[in-house]
C-alpha cells in the first residue's frame, strides 16, 4: 500500500460516506473520482436532515409554535456556523441561494438593477477569465447584453494559467467588476487572488469570487481574500444539493437592491410600494432550503472537525501523487498544470485519440466514477483545441490505491482501443 505525507485517516473516514461501499459493475467496489461534480454525503449529514425531516420540520421565522421556532433556530443556525467556516465579519453577511450559480446571478443581477455608484452600463466594462466555469460566464455574459457593457477575460497560457500580461488592459479605469473563480473546476488551477485584487483596487471595480471548487479543498477566509463577494455551493463539500452562499461586504448588501421578490424579504408591502427587511433576508425571497441549510450546517461541522488545513495537505499529496502517476501513462496529456503546485484536486486529460466518453465508458466497467465532457467550461477545451477531456477529481476520502486504479484502469481502456 503507497504511503503518502500528509494522509489524512482514510480507512476511517469512508466508513462515514455509504455510497463508498457500494458494489458495482460484477462485484466491483466503487472507485468515486468526481467529487469536482458533487462530493458524497457522510452519515452525520445524512442523520442530521433524517433529524431535521423527522422531528423539527416547520417553516422558518413566521411561526410562534416549539417546531417552528426549532427549524428557524436549525436554519439560522446554520447561517452561523457557516460565518464561522468563512471568518465572515457578520453572520448576516451570508445569504442562502440554491447553488454557487444562482449566487453569481444574485450579483450581476444586483449590479445591473443597482444606482450608482455601483451600477454597470454601457459606460462600464466587465472582467472575467477564459477558465470560468459557466455560471461565471453567462450571467454576466447577460448583463452585458442588457445593459450595454463591455465584457473581457483574460486568456490562458499553454500551461493552463491565467495570462496576467495585460492586466491593466483587461482591468481599467471603466471596469465596474471583476469576478474570476479561486479554482478551475476543469484546469485544477489555484489563481493568483492578490494580483488580481490588487488591480481591481487601483481602479476602484467590485471583485466577486467564484470558490466552489476552493471551499470544500482548503481554508477560505473571506477577510484574507478582501473580495467584494464570494460564492460557492453546498453539494460540493458533503452538504445536500439545492443550497449555495453568498458572502458580501455588509455595506454594499445595504445598498444593493434586492434580485427576488416575495415573502420574507420585505418589511412593509403596499398596494403601491414596498420596502425590504435588513440583509440577509433581503435577498433571500419565499420559503428558502431548510433542510438543504441544515445538511450544510452538519457539512460545516463535519469538515470543520477534520480542519480543512488537514483536508489541504491531505489532497495535495494525493494531487502530486496522481499527475506524477498519470504523466507516465503512455499518449495521456494532461490538460492544465503538470504539477502539484498552485493546483486543486480535479486534473482533466485526453488519452492519445480515444474520445474521453469511450474512456469514461470503459472505466465505469471497472467501477472507477470519472468525469467526461467539458465540465461547464468550454472555451477551456476550445482553448486548447479539444473537445472534450476526462476529469478525476479527489477529496478527503480519496487514497493512492484509488489513484492506481485509476492508472492501471487506463491501461485497460488503451488497450481495449487497441
Amino acid at each position: 500500500m503507497t504511503q503518502l505525507p500528509g494522509l489524512l485517516d482514510t480507512e476511517a473516514i469512508r466508513k462515514d460516506f455509504p455510497l463508498l461501499d457500494r458494489v458495482v459493475h460484477d462485484g466491483k467496489k466503487i472507485v468515486y473520482l468526481d467529487s469536482a461534480a458533487t462530493s458524497q454525503k457522510p452519515r452525520q449529514v445524512l442523520d442530521a436532515l433524517n433529524a431535521y425531516y423527522e422531528r423539527h420540520n416547520a417553516n422558518v421565522h413566521r411561526g410562534v409554535y416549539t417546531v417552528a421556532e426549532e427549524a428557524t433556530a436549525l436554519y439560522e443556525g446554520a447561517r452561523d456556523k457557516v460565518a464561522a467556516f468563512i471568518n465572515a465579519p457578520s453572520r448576516d453577511e451570508v445569504i442562502f441561494t440554491k447553488n454557487a450559480s444562482e449566487s453569481l446571478n444574485l450579483v450581476a443581477n444586483m449590479l445591473g438593477w443597482a444606482d450608482e455608484p455601483y451600477r454597470v452600463d454601457h459606460e462600464t466594462e466587465i472582467a472575467i477569465t477564459e477558465m470560468e466555469h459557466h455560471s461565471n460566464i453567462v450571467p454576466w455574459q447577460l448583463l452585458s447584453q442588457r445593459t450595454g457593457a463591455k465584457l473581457k477575460w483574460f486568456g490562458l497560457t499553454d500551461d493552463g494559467r491565467l495570462d496576467l500580461s495585460n492586466i491593466d488592459e483587461i482591468i481599467t479605469e471603466k471596469t465596474k467588476i471583476v469576478s474570476f473563480t479561486l479554482v478551475s473546476n476543469l484546469l485544477g488551477t489555484v489563481n493568483p487572488v492578490e494580483t488580481i485584487i490588487r488591480r481591481a483596487q487601483e481602479v476602484g471595480a467590485l471583485v466577486c469570487i467564484d470558490a466552489s471548487q476552493a471551499a470544500p479543498h482548503m481554508v477560505l477566509d473571506v477577510q484574507a481574500l478582501q473580495a467584494d463577494f464570494v460564492a460557492f455551493t453546498g453539494h460540493k463539500m458533503c452538504a445536500p444539493t439545492g443550497i449555495g452562499v453568498l458572502w458580501g461586504r455588509q455595506e454594499l448588501l445595504e445598498d444593493l437592491p434586492p434580485f427576488l421578490g416575495g415573502g420574507e424579504m420585505i418589511e412593509t408591502v403596499s398596494m403601491h410600494s414596498s420596502t425590504y427587511a435588513p440583509a440577509p433576508h433581503k435577498f433571500e425571497a419565499g420559503t428558502p432550503p431548510i433542510a438543504q441549510a441544515v445538511g450544510l450546517g452538519a457539512a460545516v461541522d463535519y469538515l470543520s472537525a477534520i480542519g480543512m488545513e488537514n483536508i489541504a495537505r491531505h489532497e495535495h499529496a494525493i494531487t502530486e501523487y496522481a499527475v506524477r502517476r498519470l504523466q507516465e501513462v503512455p499518449d495521456l496529456r494532461i490538460i492544465g498544470p503538470t504539477t502539484a503546485e498552485d493546483r486543486g484536486a480535479a486534473i482533466s486529460f485526453v488519452l492519445g485519440d480515444i474520445h474521453p466518453h469511450d474512456v469514461g465508458q470503459v472505466l465505469d466497467e471497472q467501477g472507477i466514477a470519472v468525469r467526461v465532457g467539458h465540465h461547464c467550461a468550454r472555451p477551456v477545451c476550445l482553448r486548447y483545441g479539444i473537445p472534450a477531456t476526462t476529469r478525476a477529481s479527489f477529496y478527503l476520502y480519496s487514497t493512492p490505491a484509488e489513484v492506481d486504479a485509476l492508472v492501471e484502469g487506463l491501461e485497460h481502456v488503451r488497450n481495449f482501443f487497441g
